[in-house]
């Protein structure tokens, strides 16, 4: 466990949470993470679609010690075949594991052929974050306030916390936003664009300390998030041997010949396709609860 003092004197350690962001972007139980996991928490919005909240990201959590980061990143597959659904953690999230959905639709993407391509889009995984953070406002449901939540968000919202640290033109100051004394409070402004959640308008508020630096708040505050480690437990992620066999049920490939492939002519590799989203990003972080809804229902 680390401790407050460094906290405070690392100032959270700004140039590790920097080259971090750099490695994310080059490489691009209840369940934990689920519906029911009564640490998570989501905006509300209103029938229009719209919705407004504020949160401020928070630092590594005490429990996870020196070397844990104040995020964690979970990639998933949800797609549905003619057997069913697929809704699974991916393999490369730990370890770089091989994942037997991205080795198919490695197969799909080298073949060469523009149909099997446009399959491999569709099951590529999905990126989602996962941060501790202290509900400021949440109009909608004002009994969160002032607790500590786990907050899912996509890239859209990954990328404003790397624009706040790397700011585009030499006159902005770079912030922190997981920083408690210098960082700075998260407008969520959530807007429905084509039936879809968009967060474009949301933004990072000028930097202030949390609490106006009351030390003794602070440390209680941070002793109380929840680790992040159980994001990337084996727990919960199936095999690989059983992960196969779901994905050759949905699919139907079960007793197939496997499909001969041109990989060695291939230009591309769907490795450099899959980090580039084929639907909007804003999308990704609702489309795993949405899979997960209708594959109960079926």
């Amino acid at each position: 466990m680390s401790s407050f003092a460094n906290l405070k004197r690392g100032q959270n350690n700004f140039e590790k949470l920097t080259k971090a962001i750099e490695a994310t972007t080059t490489n691009q139980t209840a369940e934990a993470g689920s519906r029911d996991d009564p640490r998570m928490w989501q905006p509300s919005v209103d029938k229009a679609g719209n919705g407004m909240a504020i949160i401020r990201f928070l630092p590594a959590p005490a429990v996870d010690g020196d070397d844990g980061l104040p995020w964690v990143r979970v990639f998933n597959h949800g797609f549905q075949g003619p057997g069913g659904w697929l809704i699974d953690n991916c393999l490369t999230t730990i370890n770089n594991g091989k994942c037997p959905v991205c080795e198919h639709n490695s197969t799909l993407w080298n073949s060469g052929i523009d149909a099997n391509k446009n399959i491999a889009r569709n099951q590529k995984r999905k990126l989602s974050y996962y941060a501790n953070v202290y509900i400021v406002s949440d109009p909608s449901n004002k009994e969160n306030e002032g607790q500590i939540k786990i907050f899912k968000f996509g890239k859209k919202i990954f990328d404003k916390i790397t624009e706040a640290m790397n700011p585009e033109f030499p006159d902005e100051k770079p912030i922190n936003p997981f920083d408690l004394w210098e960082g700075a409070n998260f407008k969520l402004k959530i807007r429905n664009v084509e039936n879809y959640r968009n967060y474009d308008k949301s933004e990072f508020d000028s930097p202030v300390a949390l609490f106006e630096g009351d030390d003794t708040k602070l440390e209680e505050l941070w002793k109380k998030e929840y680790s992040l480690k159980d994001f990337h437990d084996a727990k919960n992620f199936k095999s690989y041997e059983q992960i196969k066999t779901r994905l050759d049920k949905v699919l139907g490939l079960e007793g197939a010949v496997t499909m001969k492939t041109k990989a060695e002519d291939s230009v591309h590799s769907f490795k450099e396709e899959i980090e580039v989203p084929a639907f909007k990003d804003s999308v990704d972080d609702d489309d795993m609860d949405y899979f997960k809804s209708l594959a109960e229902k079926s």
